[in-house]
């Protein structure tokens, strides 16, 4: 500072200028800077006001009208007279479609605090705390909050399947206090998406649903939900990404916002600035408070007809096990681009073995739809009402093949396991799905076939034998498991007790079971 100071007196010199005279100017135009502010400060944010008032759909150059819901007027009102920001204007207006889910279930407490998260992208309910060392397993009412939003008049609420799932009770209740009853009308778990509905009330205010896929990175957005039970809780922030696959599933396509989402909010809406619902606040990263994740609208439209009808959701099948193309494996296949699905296992007696599809081949369209990545093709697939009729177009050594596929129904689909798997699983406390290619690949199996648990009932007996969710089970009583099914065949087979082979990590252990300790 000091040389600098020099400096700065030996240019005044050279100028001709007397030092108090420049610093008076100096003094005099700070001054008028800090006045200009002040006053620039209101205009500032008027403009900024008039900008929000004019925001408009990204596939549009024009102002859009306000959506509709799927039944009766429009929800949002007039644009108001510029008092309030767009945000509020969008909360007020929602607000009425916007509930409260409280829900209740039996559980046990086990006699040792451990509730591991094993996901790093966990879910917003977790089990209950625990009893203190030496106790004993007890059963209680565990209370749950989540969030939902009406979409139709005759009372359909959409909200997340974590939420309702394995619940006794649901109770909705709304943004002016009223609490009504609700049941489970249809549930998808492997987009963790719910239908439930209420019957007790008629003058429902249902939001309208927007367009998803024509959201873009960087666009506003608000979640209204019921974190920590603070009922209508408002954020806002932008879309940060689209298309996230965070290991839930195969069907991954997330959208990552950083308004504030916490436990709670699950089920709730995420709104354009148009007031329509683009996302399924569904999942956060516990270690970030700004990354959060929704289930995009898109998806839930696709599937809500199927939960009305039939309650849960029939997918196309295949028969076929991917991979993605990187680009060593595109170099070794002759491929002139890193796109499509390589398949790696054909099952056998499967829509894709009766078609032609072999080992090796890379699909790169399927139908209309083009397959840039490997995981399109599990989600394009699922859309596909089984029994119809697809041109397949793949790669096989370097030549392009057109294949005819009719694609069959996916087993085990339905939400809710069939009471006989519930007593054959329930019994020893776990749940399970099929070990997918999807799953292989994330947690790492070399086995072809096996059964994921998914879920380990506190002071159960596979909590007690030290089972955890995404162990993976090879083998009961020394036999080879196939899949979820097969592993619920095996365990009721098996009376009371059961030697498990299972993987966890790199690691091979076995597991004994033991249902008849209570």
């Amino acid at each position: 500072m000091e040389s600098r100071s020099a400096s700065q007196r030996g240019a005044l010199r050279t100028g001709g200028l007397d030092l108090r005279t420049v610093l008076g100017v100096v003094v005099g135009a700070a001054l008028g800077c800090v006045v200009g502010i002040l006053v620039a400060t209101s205009g500032g944010l008027e403009r900024l006001e008039k900008l929000e008032h004019r925001v408009v759909p990204v596939t549009s150059g024009e102002q859009a009208p306000p959506a509709k819901s799927r039944e009766g007027p429009p929800v949002l009102p007039p644009a108001a007279s510029g008092e309030h920001s767009r945000f509020a204007e969008l909360a007020a207006a929602a607000a009425p479609g916007v509930v409260n889910v409280h829900t209740s279930k039996t559980v046990t407490r086990p006699p040792f605090p451990d509730f591991p998260f094993p996901d790093l992208f966990r879910q917003f309910f977790g089990a209950p705390p625990g009893a203190r060392r030496g106790t004993p397993p007890e059963r209680f009412d565990a209370p749950a909050l989540g969030t939902g939003f009406v979409i139709s008049k005759d009372g359909e609420i959409l909200t997340n399947n974590h939420v309702v799932e394995g619940v006794d009770s649901i109770e909705v209740i709304f943004a002016d206090g009223a609490k009504a009853k609700a049941e489970v009308v249809g549930q998808d778990p492997k987009t963790d998406i719910a239908l439930i509905r209420v019957k007790d009330r008629k003058d429902l205010h249902p939001l309208p649903l927007g367009d998803s896929d024509g959201l873009l990175p960087g666009d506003w957005v608000i979640a209204i939900g019921n974190p920590f039970g603070l009922d209508h809780t408002v954020t806002a922030g932008i879309v940060s990404a689209k298309g996230r696959d965070i290991g839930q599933g195969p069907y991954d396509d997330f959208i990552q916002t950083d308004a504030a989402i916490n436990p709670g909010n699950s089920g709730g809406p995420l709104l354009d600035m148009n007031g329509r619902v683009v996302g399924i606040n569904s999942a956060i990263n516990p270690q970030a408070n700004t990354i959060g994740f929704a289930v995009p609208i898109d998806m839930a439209k696709e599937i809500v007809p199927q939960l009305e009808r039939q309650g849960h959701v029939t997918r196309g099948w295949l028969g076929v096990g991917v991979q993605p193309v990187t680009p060593e494996l595109a170099e070794a296949l002759g491929l002139e681009a890193r796109e499509g699905a390589l398949v790696s296992q054909v099952m056998p007696d499967g829509p894709a073995a009766k078609a032609g599809i072999e080992r090796g081949d890379v699909i790169v369209r399927f139908g209309d739809h083009a397959i840039a990545k490997m995981r399109e093709l599990p989600r394009v697939v699922s859309n596909i009402t089984p029994g119809t009729k697809v041109e397949v177009e793949v790669v096989r050594k370097g030549a392009k093949k057109t294949l005819e596929v009719t694609v069959a129904e996916m087993k085990g689909e339905q939400a809710e396991p069939t009471a006989a798997e519930k007593s054959r699983l329930g019994a020893f406390g776990i749940q399970a799905q099929d070990l997918t290619p999807e799953l292989r690949e994330r947690l790492g199996v070399d086995a072809e076939q096996g059964a994921v648990i998914t879920n380990v009932e506190p002071g159960g007996a596979a909590d007690r034998a030290g089972l955890r969710p995404e162990d993976v089970v090879l083998e009961v009583n020394r036999e080879p498991v196939t899949d979820a099914e097969d592993l619920a065949s095996r365990l009721a087979k098996s009376g009371q007790r059961a030697l498990l082979l299972v993987q966890r990590g790199d690691a091979t252990l076995f597991v004994a079971l033991d249902r008849g300790k209570s």
